[in-house]
């Protein structure tokens, strides 16, 4: 019997899987100098929206990294359309093992993605695998305000609760070795356009489904939109533009 995979039902085809478009990815870009970046990673690429962006971008190979090899398939099929096929190669790992695979890194470009081995956790293991003066560009969900409204602390306190504030991870950036260039928040647009007016529609269809674990997750997709239409901009996705140190 074939076992519905929550994750494909959900989220398979869809160009976005977070919040972000190709014009914060190229805003985000602009943060650093310019310069020759031989050896550019992007850990937890997922379909690569952005992989994409910074292979046309940047005009040289981007290394994409991700566990889930449905996800890799449809970057390289996106890839070859949009025809810099050439200038992305995929590799089915976790992004832990990056410094197991890689050396004299000049960007690791990593969009909504660290927190899946933690924030910290993930500077610190993947510092040695840059280049001395290498460049890291990091995307963390992060609070925004000291306060924010009781249902958002409380979806956050199971949904994600090692999220920290905008200062506390730049201590932690600072204490795993690197240097702050700059930071750039996403706008609430960015987490409406192309990913949650795709997304609703998309888990409201799943929430009758058979298979009990796909109904599960739609209906905590569901909640999280709505956790996000009552945030009152408390927290958003931050990119941490950083130097190695």
């Amino acid at each position: 019997m074939n076992v519905a995979n929550p994750v494909d039902l959900l989220f398979g085809g869809m160009e976005k899987l977070g919040p972000g478009g190709n014009a914060h990815t190229v805003q985000v870009l602009r943060f650093l100098p310019a310069t020759e970046f031989r050896v550019v990673v992007d850990a937890g690429c997922g379909t690569g929206r952005q992989t994409i962006a910074l292979a046309r971008e940047l005009g040289t190979v981007v290394h994409a990294v991700d566990f889930h090899a449905p996800f890799l398939a449809e970057l390289e099929r996106r890839a070859r359309e949009a025809k810099v096929g050439h200038l992305v190669r995929a590799h089915c790992m976790d992004m832990k093992d990056i410094p197991d695979v890689f050396r004299n890194i000049d960007l690791l470009w990593s969009e909504g993605a660290a927190y899946n081995i933690g924030f910290s956790n993930a500077l610190a293991t993947w510092a040695p695998a840059l280049d001395a003066n290498g460049f890291a560009v990091v995307s963390e969900l992060s609070w925004l305000k000291e306060q924010a409204p009781a249902q958002v602390k409380e979806f956050f306190r199971s949904g994600y609760p090692d999220m920290q504030s905008v200062q506390h991870n730049i201590e932690l950036a600072e204490s795993a070795g690197y240097r702050l260039l700059g930071i750039y928040t996403l706008p609430r647009q960015a987490w409406v356009e192309g990913y949650y007016d795709v997304l609703a529609p998309r888990a409201m269809s799943l929430l009758d489904h058979a298979d009990p674990s796909v109904r599960a997750f739609a209906a905590e997709t569901i909640r999280e939109i709505e956790v996000f239409e009552r945030s009152e901009d408390s927290y958003g996705y931050v990119f941490y533009v950083l130097q190695r140190a």
